[in-house]
């Protein structure tokens, strides 16, 4: 009976130190690895969406500001919240030591997305007459994709 409550033991022990490495390697640790970086990046980028997708609909909703001026405004705010935990968080190694230069192309490769966003938002609801909300979802996916991989190769090698 003992043999087994301690092999119970070494194993839940195994188990959680395990767990713990996992989740310090995802969540903690520094690291240039590509995939725990868009595992980390997609959480920052649902924070910022969030942010966006909120701000988009209070302001065209509640403030009746027409909806393409609405976007820019939530996703310029949603790019703020991105580079501030991207930098933080997801990315360890930086190519540029000017931080602001940095800030610069982040916000030049986000005003390429911003662009991508209106031009998505604005095809997807005067063309396929979606939703602008369903646009909005629609328009995120690719975003997403292009602001990870060009900050990836251009900023943070």
């Amino acid at each position: 009976m003992q043999h087994n409550k301690n092999m119970r033991d070494a194993r839940s022990s195994w188990s959680f130190d395990r767990t713990k490495y996992i989740v310090g390697k995802l969540l903690k640790n520094r690291t240039n690895n590509a995939f725990i970086q868009l595992f980390r990046y997609t959480f920052v980028g649902g924070v910022a969406f969030v942010v966006d997708f909120s701000l988009l609909f209070v302001l065209t909703e509640f403030l009746a500001i027409y909806y393409l001026t609405s976007a820019a405004i939530a996703f310029l705010l949603g790019l703020a919240i991105n580079y501030i935990l991207s930098i933080v968080w997801v990315f360890s190694e930086r190519t540029f030591r000017n931080k602001w230069f940095e800030l610069g192309i982040f916000a030049l490769i986000g005003i390429v997305g911003l662009g991508f966003n209106e031009l998505f938002i604005w095809f997807f609801t005067e063309h396929i007459h979606f939703h602008y909300l369903l646009s909005k979802i629609v328009s995120t996916a690719f975003v997403y994709l292009w602001n990870f991989f060009a900050r990836k190769s251009i900023l943070f090698r």
